[in-house]
């Protein structure tokens, strides 16, 4: 019998990060798992020294060179020691040298050179000076979405060829609903008279944009009890949008109809999902925006900016808005909100777009990239 194929998947990852990029990394570590065989092999690396993640600027700067040492030596040893043919990496840095296998990077987005200033001096030196060359001796670099991989290209000079375009899917959120009325009462909301956002409040989500628009519907008698939930933590400073967006909640005397709700565990987001009356997504710019297939999932009309990858990933079942124009997102909202039919249409087209979304089909699409590859 041949020597199976096997990979080394970096988990360190899992240590420090949070929203899309833990989803992505936790999801296929589980299907990676069931779909092991006599062909195909993992082998989940991690750090056995502890990630800070504090505040303190010298710790930061020593985790910096840390994250570095574990990239560019120690990760390569363990899989050169583990006899692993392919490092795969969904954090962008993939080890430079090549100790006998071969290596594929994740890049999410093109956020680093679309946003530098939302990015550390150092951390975007070491960017350019390790993530790109070592992407450019990759096999492959996959990407989330075919605007993503356009972005990229441009971006790093990497031809689109070498660009592996691989879906992805929506977090998997406990089913659960007996717990529901307590949570709402707690956060002061009723079941289908709230909008919904999820995510952290970074700066690109445009989270200030849709207060404006919601002010505009509550200027209607009409939406009396309709309040807007954003779930998700508030980011460092340098990336937050937080006093904007506290501000645009002042100025328009909505304090009481929206509701911040700081971390969530998964349970509590996914009754969240599950009693909402719609789903608004207003970024100015995603990679690929898992949140759009969650609101799918729990049966949601989903309403999305006509920009980024955003209308890629919706398709046919999302009703898109220009993000830069306050009316046209009020006016979408207000439409959704109103008719009863256009919700069910919009429920029922994603519910059938979701079928092409799954994370078994990533990890298999991915297992397929990495035998070729070899």
């Amino acid at each position: 019998m041949s020597k199976p194929l096997t990979i080394a998947v970096d988990i360190r990852d899992l240590r420090i990060a949070k929203t899309g990029t833990r989803t992505y990394l936790e999801e296929l570590c589980k299907e990676f798992k069931q779909l092991e065989s006599s062909e195909i092999r993992f082998k989940f690396l991690d750090t056995t020294v502890p990630v800070y993640t504090g505040p303190n600027r010298i710790l930061k700067l020593i985790e910096h060179a840390r994250y570095q040492l574990w990239k560019q030596l120690i990760l390569p040893l363990k899989a050169l020691f583990n006899g692993c043919h392919i490092i795969f990496c969904t954090d962008n840095f993939v080890p430079i040298i090549h100790l006998g296998y071969k290596t594929i990077p994740v890049f999410h987005d093109a956020f680093f050179f679309e946003m530098p200033e939302n990015y550390g001096k150092l951390w975007l030196w070491m960017y350019n000076k390790t993530a790109i060359p070592a992407a450019r001796r990759s096999l492959l670099v996959i990407t989330p979405t075919h605007y993503a991989k356009k972005q990229i290209s441009h971006y790093t000079q990497i031809p689109e060829s070498k660009l592996a375009v691989v879906y992805e899917g929506p977090k998997t959120l406990p089913d659960i609903g007996a717990d529901a009325d307590k949570l709402l009462k707690s956060l002061s909301i009723s079941k289908s008279e709230y909008l919904l956002h999820v995510g952290s409040m970074f700066k690109r989500k445009n989270i200030v944009a849709l207060i404006q628009a919601f002010g505009k519907i509550k200027a209607d008698s009409s939406y009396e009890h309709l309040k807007l939930v954003l779930a998700g933590p508030i980011p460092n400073r340098q990336e937050s949008d937080h006093y904007e967006i506290l501000q645009a909640i002042e100025t328009a005397n909505l304090q009481p109809y929206v509701v911040m709700t700081g971390y969530l565990s998964d349970n509590n987001l996914s009754l969240l999902y599950k009693n909402a009356l719609m789903y608004v997504f207003p970024s100015i710019n995603e990679g690929f925006g898992i949140p759009v297939l969650e609101a799918f999932k729990n049966d949601l009309p989903v309403l999305v900016a006509n920009n980024t990858c955003l209308p890629e990933v919706g398709g046919e079942a999302v009703l898109q808005f220009d993000p830069f124009d306050i009316d046209d997102i009020y006016q979408k909202i207000k439409s959704v909100a109103i008719d009863e039919e256009l919700r069910s249409d919009l429920v029922k087209k994603g519910r059938a777009r979701l079928q092409k979304f799954s994370w078994r089909n990533t990890a298999l699409q991915l297992i397929e990239i990495f035998k070729k590859a070899i």
